[in-house]
């Protein structure tokens, strides 16, 4: 019998949502385990001392790290053509990720959905100040994905690749705020890419909103 998968996560982390975008686009079926890490919950220390998710158990072998998560879905199960041979759009990819991590998770995400939309939407605590705040610090990151995506390698290449699974759920986040959506419109090469991905089945399987409210304005 194969070793079963497991991913324990959070339902509304991007994070967490890219890796089971990586699950369906791998084919791979894995039990599910909710945690609030916000909420300091206790079932998540049994599995990483970091008190982040999302974590990948694959029978015994426990794995965190979301970019090492996905590299290491696409080699378990044979999908191969998610991570591209050649040498300079491999770099691309892996480039995308980096900055996606590095340069836009806080201000897309942390900033501008989570005081632009889930703050409002959760009935929590939220200051609208703050969207403005992550619009120009996302700025640099989506002029460089936009130049990416131009280039064509990776992001609106001929074929699919981690960066767009990586991707593709913290723009979604971005743009259900009616201002991230505008200013991803001024990045043309990114924006036909999002176009592409918006209704993609798998952000429509993985949607963590189902009843949510028209992005705010």
């Amino acid at each position: 019998m194969a070793e079963p998968f497991e991913l324990i996560g959070f339902r509304y982390s991007v994070y967490t949502r890219i890796v089971r975008i990586a699950l369906i686009e791998t084919g791979t079926k894995a039990r599910y385990l909710e945690v609030d890490p916000f909420a300091g919950d206790a079932a998540l220390d049994r599995f990483t001392p970091l008190g982040k998710v999302p974590v990948l158990r694959h029978g015994n072998f426990t794995l965190t790290e979301t970019a090492a998560i996905l590299r290491y879905l696409a080699r378990i199960t044979g999908c191969g053509h998610l991570l591209p041979e050649d040498p300079r759009t491999l770099a691309r990819m892996e480039q995308v990720m980096g900055v996606a991590d590095s340069s836009l998770y806080w201000p897309l995400v942390r900033q501008v959905f989570s005081h632009g939309f889930y703050g409002p939407l959760m009935q929590e605590a939220h200051d609208p100040r703050q969207v403005a705040v992550g619009l120009e610090a996302g700025r640099p990151g989506l002029e460089l994905l936009d130049a990416i995506s131009a280039e064509g390698l990776v992001l609106g290449g001929e074929s699919r690749s981690l960066a767009d699974l990586h991707l593709a759920p913290m723009i979604d986040y971005f743009t259900r705020v009616q201002a991230g959506a505008e200013a991803l419109a001024e990045y043309p090469a990114l924006c036909a890419w999002w176009r592409g991905m918006a209704d993609s089945p798998m952000l429509l399987m993985t949607e963590p909103f189902p009843s949510a409210a028209p992005p705010v304005e």
